[in-house]
């Protein structure tokens, strides 16, 4: 098979590794340099009421049940992207996997046009990422239908990344459920 159709190769998990490497050196580096950052940033949880717990699951137990809808779908298409990311390319495994992350992507990104507690009832600028990936998901399954493979890649990765790992951080911001969840 060709080199595009691999999973991850060995040179790419080494520029990840280094990568880590090289963010943790920065951060190290920052916090040697800079003592007083580390006491501004403990006046900042103080504020904003930081306190890392075990996960408290009863409040996702009592959140509203389209919140449940949008956890649910948003943690299988990250489970599912995951694996496709790391998986050979091309196979029926992989468009299996990739319907099923479509259907759940398209699911996350949909019931979040129903969640507007934190913004007074209005979008936020989160649900840009939402119509981005209600746009973005049929643009990519026609995309690969007609055999445009990178463009294919490029409109996944895009919805994985921004989709999912931003939008999933945003979800951790003071307020939200996550962050009650897990931090506050």
């Amino acid at each position: 098979m060709a080199a595009q159709g691999k999973s991850i190769s060995q040179d790419r998990w080494i520029a990840l590794r280094n990568a880590v490497f090289g963010v943790g050196a920065a951060m190290l580096i920052v916090a040697v340099a800079s003592p007083k950052l580390l006491t501004s940033v403990a006046s900042y949880a103080d504020r904003i009421h930081f306190q890392p717990h075990a996960p408290d699951v009863s409040r996702i137990v009592e959140a509203p049940p389209v919140i449940q809808l949008h956890l649910a779908s948003a943690l299988t298409a990250l489970a599912i992207g995951v694996a496709l990311m790391m998986r050979v390319k091309g196979t029926a495994m992989h468009k299996l996997l990739g319907w099923t992350w479509v259907l759940a992507m398209g699911s996350t990104a949909v019931s979040s046009l129903f969640i507007r507690e934190l913004n007074h009832g209005a979008f936020s600028f989160i649900h840009l990422l939402s119509g981005w990936t209600i746009v973005g998901l049929p643009g990519a399954v026609y995309a690969i239908k007609r055999g445009k493979v990178a463009t294919h890649r490029r409109a996944m990765t895009g919805m994985f990344v921004g989709g999912l790992l931003l939008a999933g951080l945003f979800a951790f911001i003071p307020g939200r459920l996550l962050w009650t969840v897990f931090l506050g």
